[in-house]
């Protein structure tokens, strides 16, 4: 358990770090082709389903690579 704790705290470093270095690295990210989007007004909805999947994607990946 202490592996994984470290190893989490890590990567969570590691992406602090970049995303402190490089703050539009992820700007593409909830804004892909298929993100809904709905403003009329003063009413706007964002509901970012593509974005949404394919985190979903990468995160199964991850922890099944992690769980070998």
């Amino acid at each position: 358990m202490a592996k994984i704790l470290i190893l989490g705290g890590l990567i969570l470093l590691l992406a602090g770090l970049i995303l402190w270095k490089f703050p539009n690295a992820l700007k593409w990210l909830g804004n892909l082709p298929g993100d809904f989007h709905y403003k009329s007004g003063n009413f706007s909805f964002h509901f970012p389903i593509v974005t949404s999947i394919l985190l979903s994607i990468l995160l199964t990946l991850l922890l099944r690579f992690l769980n070998r």
